[in-house]
């Protein structure tokens, strides 16, 4: 690989869960297998990321049991109230966990993202969802998933509202002033008032203007609704692919709807998944790649991608290739990009179930490179330079193993090439990321001489 250095240098994310992304993880001799509960084990997973100078780490979520109690750790804390323990236990590390906009009160959920970033000293992260399974939706007593239509529509909704309570507050509406006996300028907050399709908030927010304003907004959809609401709002976009022109394709559609939004594209980073199998030889990583997936339970893998695909058990056989009578795209309500990505890997490989589930084992559709330290660093230097990314999320298959190989022998190598900075340079999750402040972003007349062209 080229060792001239990038005009620009990678962001880093780290996608933290339970014993790692591998779902036989838990199975080694030396995982805990109730690590989703324990603390101590958070810490020492965020300081170690924060050891590796990563931009951020990331905490997934659904308001549902996400897996089949029999097949993977099932039990994890709330995110938010993880992210509380975290801002305490580290320094600059930026700090991300997802959030429900279906299951989720604006006022609620802004205040509470709020007081992080005030705790951590503005390093919060939201990852936006909608929240695809019915499972959820039981849980919030409705009979059905929402239309995927609905689902977006009111996730754009929420997005206005929350960022309007974050503003609710001026810069300098608190005042302090023990002299004259005044606490804050009542006329620097103000309500909101907002009406709209799906809420009715009057605000203003009851805790002042955070150090970053709001957090930094995350997206992973990457359906059609997902892309579009990434383009309006996100600035860190989590993205599956398995193959480099798909990247690069998706990569560029996003910016370029960005563009189209008065948004400078700059200011939207995208961050493939990829998960990182480390061997001090390609034979020992291989090696590693293949007992964990030799410990799956094919019985469980089966059912969970019958579930995924949408389709019953007994249609599947794992020593044959997919039906070819799946649904399409636009009959799936939820979750429909990963189910289109997965359906793909088996076409266009002529996977077998029993391949499928391997493939699928250690991030379900993120791409697996199992290899030395410097052919990781080199799979994620060819996707940076080619256009496919501006950072990566971090997706070890193990935990902690997996992410002491990373922290400890890819990014040296990734700082040697000057891909990847020596040292924290700022102090907030906005910062690490190269994004203003809320309030001064992504105007189109911030734009110089992109305005009349499409991101390449």
């Amino acid at each position: 690989m080229t060792t001239t250095p990038p005009e620009k240098t990678l962001h880093l994310n780290a996608f933290l869960m339970t014993t790692g992304h591998h779902e036989a993880s838990w199975r080694l001799p030396e995982s805990d297998p109730e690590a989703g509960t324990d603390i101590d084990h958070y810490i020492r997973l965020a300081q170690t990321v924060e050891r590796g100078g990563f931009d951020s780490i990331f905490f997934a979520d659904g308001p549902s049991l996400r897996a089949e109690v029999g097949r993977r750790p099932a039990g994890n804390l709330e995110p938010l109230t993880l992210l509380s323990a975290l801002a305490v236990a580290t320094q600059r590390i930026g700090l991300i966990a997802t959030a429900s906009t279906s299951y989720n009160s604006p006022y609620n959920l802004a205040r509470r993202l709020s007081s992080i970033d005030h705790i951590s000293r503005g390093r919060v992260g939201w990852n936006v969802v909608t929240t695809a399974g019915a499972d959820a939706a039981r849980n919030f007593g409705l009979d059905e998933l929402p239309a995927h239509r609905t689902r977006y529509e009111r996730a754009e909704e929420f997005l206005e509202v929350v960022q309007g309570l974050w503003q609710s507050w001026d810069d300098d509406a608190v005042l302090g002033d023990k002299e004259s006996g005044v606490w804050g300028d009542a006329e620097k907050v103000n309500a909101i008032n907002h009406e709209g399709n799906f809420f009715k908030v009057a605000g203003p927010l009851n805790i002042p203007r955070s150090p970053q304003v709001y957090p930094l907004i995350v997206q992973a959809g990457s359906s059609e609704s997902g892309k579009e609401l990434a383009a309006k709002f996100a600035e860190a976009v989590f993205t599956a692919h398995q193959w480099l022109d798909d990247a690069i394709a998706f990569a560029a559609d996003v910016k370029n709807r960005a563009l189209k939004h008065g948004r400078n594209p700059e200011h939207v980073k995208i961050l493939p998944g990829i998960v990182p199998v480390i061997g001090a030889t390609e034979a020992e990583a291989q090696a590693k790649d293949e007992e964990l997936d030799r410990l799956i339970r094919p019985e469980f893998a089966l059912a969970q991608l019958a579930q995924t695909l949408r389709v019953s058990p007994d249609e599947l056989s794992l020593d044959r290739q997919l039906p070819a009578d799946l649904p399409a795209e636009d009959e799936i309500e939820g979750a429909k990009s990963r189910y289109t990505l997965i359906v793909d890997l088996a076409r266009r490989e002529g996977l077998t179930a029993r391949e499928l589930i391997g493939r699928l084992g250690g991030g379900r559709g993120h791409r697996t490179v199992a290899g030395t330290p410097e052919q990781i660093a080199d799979a994620i230097e060819e996707w940076f330079r080619a256009g496919a990314a501006d950072g990566f999320n971090i997706m070890p298959p193990s935990l902690p193993g997996g992410l002491d190989d990373f922290v400890d022998t890819v990014v040296p190598i990734l700082t040697r090439r000057g891909l990847f900075r020596h040292d924290y340079e700022t102090t907030t999750l906005r910062g690490h990321y190269g994004l203003p402040t809320p309030g001064q972003r992504d105007r189109g007349d911030e734009l110089t001489d992109t305005t009349s062209s499409e991101v390449a």
